[in-house]
């Protein structure tokens, strides 16, 4: 897990509308480094709360990244991230 991150929780005021995918109970990774050398791992809230986005921003290169969630079992848990900085 990344202490670099700030991690701000938008809402959409929406319910699920959709059946979670049972092959997800516990929620799932999602990484979307594109197969960068280096990367940061970034735990999220879990589970969300509904519909909504978390708006993840990192305190050393400063770069923005936004992961959807539906407030429903198979949401993102952890998401990877390519790093923009050089390793520690």
């Amino acid at each position: 897990m990344s202490k670099h991150h700030n991690i701000v929780w938008v809402d959409s005021g929406r319910e699920p509308q959709c059946p979670p995918n049972p092959a997800f109970p516990n929620g799932v990774v999602s990484d979307i480094s594109g197969g960068a050398e280096n990367t940061c791992d970034v735990s999220l809230p879990y589970p969300a709360k509904r519909c909504g986005q978390y708006v993840i921003k990192c305190g050393r290169c400063k770069s923005l990244t936004i992961v959807t969630t539906a407030g429903r079992p198979d949401d993102p848990k952890l998401v990877r991230l390519g790093c923009k900085e050089l390793p520690n």
